[in-house]
């Protein structure tokens, strides 16, 4: 926690989450909060539950326990626009171009005039412009997933979460989606990111939650994650060592 973050309180916090399939605990008494105007990495090795608890998180999973508050109030089923999620694996719909996709959540949401400017600047930036008259069942993968992201940086969701952003997307994308993370954060939005991709957690994050079986096993900055009883280690050592 920065000293700035010290004085203010967390706009999401998690308490106990638990959810099983079966016999299966995916995540187990999970409790982490996050802040506005932070980007909060979730790393951990696969079936760690980085991926069930963003479903928990979106409203697209039940828990089995555990509460999920926003800006101080206990959310229920019903998410109403205050947390959005972008998977990993994207589907758009096969029938709506690009630029309908962008319609369709400016009249879901409501947006005021004027959001086809944000809309005209997301897909430039992005490098989908020339592309907005593709139809979903034309994108490739990574289109596809330039287009969600678009259209749920468009929504103007408080909290955005992002499973895996940089598999599928080239290296343009990918500098494009940083740019995006970092004008999202200066705004105000809390964004939660789950990745394998360990030195993009280092240039994206500001904190670090590691899980395991569900657990949290380490929390922290960059930083401080990297110190060991040895000295300083680089991020990839340590998260082997935690997660081992």
């Amino acid at each position: 926690m920065t000293e700035a973050q010290a004085t203010v309180e967390p706009f999401l916090r998690v308490r106990g989450l638990t959810k099983r399939f079966k016999e299966k605990t995916a995540v187990d008494d999970l409790s982490f909060e996050a802040y506005a105007g932070e980007v909060l990495g979730l790393l951990g090795p696969n079936g760690a539950g980085k991926s069930t608890t963003f479903l928990c998180l979106a409203g697209l999973a039940r828990p089995d326990a555990g509460t999920i508050v926003l800006g101080g109030t206990v959310l229920g089923a019903n998410r109403s626009r205050s947390i959005a999620l972008i998977p990993e694996t994207p589907d758009t719909f096969a029938a709506l171009t690009v630029w309908e996709h962008l319609v369709f959540v400016a009249r879901g949401c409501n947006l005021a005039d004027g959001w086809q400017a944000r809309g005209t600047e997301l897909l430039t930036n992005l490098g989908l412009w020339d592309e907005r008259e593709l139809l979903g069942a034309e994108l490739s993968k990574g289109m596809r997933q330039k287009t969600l992201i678009a259209a749920t940086v468009l929504a103007g969701a408080p909290v955005v979460l992002f499973d895996e952003p940089m598999i599928g997307l080239d290296p343009l994308g990918q500098r494009e989606l940083r740019e995006i993370l970092r004008t999202l954060r200066a705004e105000g939005t809390t964004i939660l990111v789950s990745t394998h991709q360990l030195d993009a957690a280092e240039t994206m994050c500001d904190r670090i939650l590691i899980l395991k079986a569900g657990h949290d096993v380490a929390a922290g900055s960059i930083a401080e994650l990297r110190q060991s009883p040895d000295g300083e280690r680089s991020l990839e050592d340590r998260f082997l060592e935690i997660t081992r």
